[in-house]
C-alpha cells in the first residue's frame, strides 16, 4: 500500500508541475512563425531544389532525418542535395532546441554550456540566437543544401510566392541588402522552430500520465542521468528540457560507418579551429580539455530520434541506455576520443528490469501529433 500511494503521489506531482498551457497549444502562429514555416519546408533554398529543412529535419519524425530512423543500423548521416554527399554527424532534432542559450563557459558547471551543432559552432555571438545562427549553416554547406552564395539564397526569397509577407515581417526595403536578408531568412526560420508547431509539450510525461513502471523508471532517471538531462523546470519557467545544454565526452565508439570521416574532436576541435584562427567570437587556448565532448540533446521524442549519440553509433534507445550504465565494464569498444571521459556515467550499477524502466519513461517524452486547436499554421 505504500507503493502504491507513493506512484499515485508521484503522479500528481507530475502531472501538477507539467501541465500543458493549452491556451499557447491553441493560438495562431505569427505572421514571422508562419513565413519561417513557409521557408523550413520550402526546397528551393538547395541548388537542386530537391532537400528543404524538413528534409533532414521532419515534422513527422520529431524533426530528424527520416532515412536514418528507418535503417539506423545503416543510415546515421544525412545525404546532400546532390543525392551523394554525407556529412559527419548524425542529424539532431530541430524540437526544443530554442531554449539553448548562448555559448559560454559556465563557471558554475566548469564547462561550457550553450550553442547549436554537436559541437556549438553557432555560438549565437553574431546574431545574439544559437538557432538563427544555425539556420544559416545548411543552406551553404557543400555536403548539404549546397546554395553558391547567400545572394542566391535571397534571390529565391525574391521570387517566393510568400516574398509579400517576408516584406510585411521584416519591411519593405528588407531585400536590399544581402546580408541582411540572409539574417532575417535566419531569424524567420527559428521563429517557427520556437512555435508550438514544433514545441508542443504534448507527451504524456507533460500530461502526468505515467503508468507504475514509467514512473519507477522516472525516479531512477532523476537518480542516475538528471545531472545533464535536466528533469528540472526550464528557462522561463517552461517545463522540463531533458538537457542542461553542457558538453560532454561520454566515450562512444567509432562508427565503422563514418570511417572515412577521419576522428571527431566535438567541441574541442571547434575552439581550436576557432582559436587557431584568432576568431573574434570565441576560441580557448586550452581547447585540448574538450576533445572528445558533444552536446547534451534534449530527451524529448528521444523514441523517435534513432540513432543516436553524435555519430549515429547506436541504432536503439536500450543500447543507448545500456552503453550508459556498463560503459566501463570491457564489453565495448574504445572511445573515438579517450581524453576527457566524463566518469558520471559508464559505471552506474542498473540492472536489466531497472534499465527497461528507464527506457519506458523515456517513452513518455513523446509529443502527440496535434497541434492544438489554431489554424494560424496552415
Amino acid at each position: 500500500m505504500i507503493i502504491k500511494r507513493t506512484l499515485v503521489l508521484l503522479s500528481f506531482c507530475v502531472s501538477t508541475l507539467f501541465l500543458i498551457n493549452t491556451a499557447a497549444l491553441a493560438a495562431p502562429l505569427t505572421k514571422m512563425e508562419r513565413l519561417g514555416k513557409r521557408m523550413f519546408m520550402d526546397p528551393n533554398y538547395s541548388r537542386n531544389a530537391t532537400q528543404s529543412c524538413n528534409t533532414c529535419h521532419d515534422k513527422r519524425l520529431a524533426y530528424v532525418d527520416p532515412a536514418n530512423v528507418a535503417d539506423p543500423d545503416n543510415s546515421v548521416v544525412s545525404i546532400g542535395d546532390d543525392g551523394v554527399s554525407t556529412g559527419d554527424r548524425n542529424s539532431p532534432t530541430a524540437a526544443y532546441a530554442g531554449y539553448s542559450p548562448k555559448l559560454h563557459f559556465d563557471t558554475q558547471k566548469g564547462g561550457y554550456v550553450g550553442g547549436m551543432f554537436w559541437d556549438g559552432r553557432a555560438t549565437g555571438w553574431i546574431l545574439g540566437d544559437p538557432l538563427a545562427e544555425q539556420a544559416q549553416g545548411p543552406p551553404l554547406n557543400p555536403v548539404e543544401m549546397n546554395m553558391p552564395s547567400k545572394e542566391a539564397v535571397v534571390e529565391v526569397i525574391r521570387h517566393a510566392p510568400y516574398v509579400g509577407l517576408f516584406l510585411q515581417v521584416f519591411g519593405p526595403d528588407s531585400l536590399n541588402d544581402v546580408d541582411e536578408a540572409y539574417d532575417d531568412f535566419a531569424r524567420a526560420i527559428a521563429a517557427f522552430e520556437r512555435s508550438r508547431w514544433v514545441q508542443k509539450f504534448s507527451s504524456r510525461f507533460d500530461a502526468g500520465d505515467l503508468n507504475g513502471q514509467e514512473l519507477r523508471g522516472f525516479e531512477l532517471f532523476k537518480a542516475n542521468c538528471s545531472k545533464c538531462h535536466s528533469a528540472d523546470p526550464g528557462p522561463g519557467g517552461s517545463p522540463a528540457l531533458f538537457t542542461d545544454y553542457s558538453y560532454h565526452n561520454i566515450g562512444l565508439p567509432p562508427n565503422p560507418l563514418l570511417a572515412d570521416k577521419g576522428k571527431d574532436l566535438g567541441l574541442g576541435g571547434f575552439l581550436e579551429k576557432d582559436y587557431e584562427s584568432s576568431s573574434p567570437i570565441i576560441g580557448d587556448a586550452n581547447y585540448q580539455a574538450q576533445y572528445g565532448k558533444f552536446k547534451v540533446p534534449t530527451l524529448r521524442n528521444i523514441a523517435l530520434t534513432a540513432p543516436y549519440g553524435h555519430n549515429g553509433y547506436f541504432s536503439s534507445l536500450r543500447e543507448m541506455v545500456s552503453f550508459h550504465n556498463s560503459r566501463d565494464n570491457g564489453s565495448w569498444p574504445a572511445p573515438e576520443v579517450e581524453e576527457n571521459l566524463d566518469h558520471d556515467v559508464g559505471n552506474m550499477g542498473l540492472s536489466e528490469q531497472e534499465i527497461d524502466d528507464i527506457v519506458a519513461f523515456l517513452h513518455t517524452l513523446t509529443d502527440s501529433r496535434g497541434h492544438g486547436r489554431g489554424h494560424g499554421g496552415r
